[in-house]
């Protein structure tokens, strides 16, 4: 949420600069408000309670039920984001408890701040990667029996974590902390300046990151899943426990992250274009959707795991169908 009236305008951590706000002002009623001092923190004590375990448990299970070394690397990927996101939940639940105020200083909110992000555009990413690799799987079998998976599943997790440090790095480097007038609490994040040049110059980045880590994404995993429904229903088999499985991978995914998609580029759009911050309530809410994808991804690690043999069978069939004859 971003306010126009600064009152100290000083990046440098060791200082407290504050804001000023309207008593009747939308980061007013946001930041008093039962949504984020109770409902928010209420639903990331509910991720982390289901999610770290889970996450913890299904590093175990990777090393001993992996059918490819390429699709542990994956999934172990996705665990270690997904760990992340949710650990760096503690401090932001002690901060909305509190009413909204932040009492760790301004390097652990910057810090926060970015894994928060950097780790749920890296979630949908993987996801997204995760989909592709079934859509070759299933699809395009040849091309898939030709890939050097290994070599390329680590080259596409070294980009994943690249676009993780190009999202993170400009919230390290700017001022995430102001102490709001007349409210009396130090937020993190929630209130910032507009008017302030780096800050300003974020919000069309953020619409850029949103655009590439979750429409690009969401896109690829509609395209995959509609793909490997529609070939595996013309294969003549049964294969209906894999599309079930498929099908509940791409209903998660939309539902986690296409509210928080829609709602990020409305509330960016409307910020860059008038200054309007009223929706950043509703976003923020959205984006809690997000955390609950990493509580539901070791599940789905499972049950995805125990589709790899149909998979299989289907790429040794298709396979043997589509394999030339030799004159």
């Amino acid at each position: 949420m971003y306010k126009l009236n600064i009152t100290n305008q000083l990046l440098d951590p060791s200082t407290n600069p504050w804001l000023y706000v309207d008593s009747d002002d939308a980061a007013t009623s946001y930041t008093t408000g039962i949504l984020s001092t109770r409902v928010i923190p209420s639903l990331y004590i509910l991720a982390m309670l289901v999610g770290i375990p889970s996450n913890t448990y299904i590093l175990g299970f990777l090393r001993n039920k992996a059918k490819s070394f390429s699709t542990t690397i994956l999934y172990l990927n996705l665990a270690l984001s997904d760990l992340l996101l949710l650990l760096s939940l503690a401090l932001r639940v002690h901060y909305h408890f509190n009413q909204n105020n932040w009492t760790f200083g301004e390097i652990s909110c910057r810090l926060i701040t970015a894994l928060f992000y950097g780790n749920v555009y890296c979630s949908a990413q993987t996801i997204a990667c995760i989909s592709l690799k079934r859509y070759l799987a299933v699809v395009r079998p040849f091309l898939y029996r030709r890939l050097a998976k290994t070599k390329l599943t680590i080259w596409i997790c070294f980009v994943v974590w690249f676009l993780f440090g190009a999202a993170v790095v400009p919230e390290l480097l700017v001022r995430q902390s102001y102490r709001v007038a007349p409210l009396g609490v130090t937020t993190c994040h929630d209130v910032l300046p507009l008017e302030e040049k780096f800050h300003s110059m974020l919000v069309p980045f953020r619409l850029l990151m949103v655009c590439l880590c979750f429409i690009v994404p969401l896109l690829i995993c509609i395209y995959a899943h509609v793909s490997v429904v529609y070939h595996l229903g013309r294969s003549g088999c049964d294969w209906r426990p894999f599309i079930r499985v498929s099908t509940l991978v791409f209903i998660i995914f939309g539902v986690c992250f296409f509210p928080s998609s829609i709602l990020q580029i409305t509330h960016y759009s409307c910020l860059y274009s008038n200054g309007d911050d009223r929706l950043y309530g509703y976003y923020r809410l959205a984006v809690c959707l997000c955390c609950f994808h990493s509580c539901l991804d070791p599940f789905l690690c499972i049950l995805i795991s125990k589709t790899t043999s149909s998979e299989l069978q289907f790429i040794s069939l298709n396979g043997i169908r589509q394999r030339p004859t030799v004159m």
